[in-house]
């Protein structure tokens, strides 16, 4: 029988792809402190330590650079991990427990750790402004699947919450996951202008009384 061909990422390619990534953990170093400060690839590069042709390489606009680096953000939060390079790339041998908390619960719990790196949030905030925008079309498809992916998501936890009696069987499950999505982004910019006195996590309980048995379904 003939071996299989070794197809793990070797020489260039190898190199190419551990570059990429330390591009992405140097934006998201720079930007959980600082945001987003330049306008163009150009000024992300400086920010970051990172040559104009060298972002190019590896990215083709200022808005790929920024979607890639909330998604690997996204992921490493979700992992659990805080090495985005291994965000998501080892898959457990057992399923993982069913994640039991509410979505609301879960939303207070990032908006917690959100605190600490304000400059993620309002890189998320620069993306949802940017996809509104007729030129940013990375942006607006990023924007547009995230929220369809979380609205979907949140209203099966409703359908399957009302099937169980916990949530009133006239609650659309679209209208109800539409609410919470909108209320927790919009609680957070608010918080991002006014965080002395938005409390994000205290505005966030009063959705608990309308969708206590709602759980998030897991990333």
């Amino acid at each position: 029988m003939t071996d299989e061909p070794d197809v793990s990422p070797r020489g260039p390619y190898a190199k190419g792809v551990a570059r990429r990534r330390q591009i992405i953990e140097s934006a998201i170093a720079q930007f959980a402190s600082r945001g987003v400060d330049g306008t163009s690839l150009r000024s992300l590069g400086e920010a970051i330590g990172v040559s104009h042709a060298t972002l190019r390489h590896y990215f083709a606009s200022r808005d790929e650079l920024l979607v890639e680096v909330y998604r690997a953000h996204e992921l490493a939060g979700a992992s659990g991990r805080e090495d985005v390079a291994r965000a998501g790339a080892e898959a457990s041998a057992a399923a993982p427990p069913p994640d039991t908390r509410g979505a609301v619960e879960l939303m207070m719990e990032s908006a917690d750790r959100n605190r600490t790196i304000p400059g993620l949030v309002r890189l998320y905030a620069t993306l949802t402004t940017d996809a509104l925008q007729e030129d940013h079309p990375v942006s607006e498809e990023f924007i547009r699947e995230r929220f369809a992916h979380v609205r979907e998501g949140m209203a099966q936890r409703v359908r399957e919450a009302q099937a169980a009696g916990r949530i009133a069987a006239d609650v659309d499950p679209m209208d109800a996951a539409a609410l919470v999505a909108a209320a927790s982004d919009g609680l957070q910019v608010q918080w991002l202008l006014a965080p002395e006195t938005i409390d994000v996590r205290r505005s966030l309980e009063l959705l608990e009384r309308l969708l206590p048995g709602a759980h998030s379904p897991v990333a």
